[in-house]
């Protein structure tokens, strides 16, 4: 399925001394955990999830914005939430669901199946601008600028952010921006360098962004330089 991405996550057996986070992203999850279908939202600020040592938990992750044609609610009614599939679509189906996941040795293929027919059954095309609207974010362009490119008021492109992906275009441009931050961190770049590439007014206001966003210092979500 384009723009999805399987991902496997065991816990460790041992809980680590510093714990682990889901960090805000933009994207909303499908999950096969603990034997049930759950829905993971978008975050704005750091999860810390409650999987038990050595627990295995299997996700089907969506791009910004993509969630919404698959489980049929705004992003935003999914926000900072964990929420079971059967609350969003019939018990039934949702049963039948968890039934094939669990009988098949490939639960990441399975969820991807049921993404795309999820998908065929949609009730309309997702909103044309979306990817536009992410990507002129992601690049750092104002609320405003990004509202002319796309031809509607700042109004109206807050509520079509909160619909795809459950933020507003601020706070959306801030999740991106953090994105970016951790992709350049990664790469060993000076954090310096980092808040300059990434579009901070200098490494003090990634700092706090950081910290803010991620709830740990840079250091402890980029890794060890």
């Amino acid at each position: 399925m384009a723009g999805a991405v399987v991902w496997t996550k065991r816990a460790p057996a041992d809980p680590p001394r510093t714990p682990q986070r889901v960090l805000p992203d933009g994207c909303t999850d499908l999950l096969w955990w603990g034997g049930r279908l759950t829905v993971a939202g978008p975050d704005t600020a750091a999860h810390l999830p409650a999987a038990r040592p050595g627990e295995t938990v299997v996700g089907l992750r969506f791009a910004p914005g993509q969630g919404p044609a698959v489980f049929g609610v705004p992003a935003h009614a999914l926000r900072d939430q964990r929420v079971p599939l059967e609350e969003l679509w019939p018990g039934d189906l949702v049963a039948r669901l968890a039934g094939t996941v669990a009988g098949t040795g490939s639960p990441g293929r399975v969820l991807e199946e049921i993404a795309v027919h999820r998908l065929r059954e949609a009730p309309g095309p997702p909103d044309p601008a979306r990817d536009v609207i992410a990507a002129a974010l992601g690049r750092g362009r104002s609320v405003a600028e990004v509202a002319r490119t796309v031809g509607i008021g700042e109004r109206q492109l807050h509520r079509r952010c909160l619909e795809a992906f459950g933020y507003g275009p601020k706070t959306l441009a801030r999740v991106l921006r953090l994105v970016r931050a951790l992709e350049l961190a990664r790469a060993h770049l000076p954090y310096a360098e980092v808040a300059a590439r990434a579009g901070y007014a200098d490494q003090a206001h990634l700092a706090r962004e950081v910290k803010a966003l991620a709830g740990a210092p840079l250091g402890v979500i980029a890794g060890p330089g």
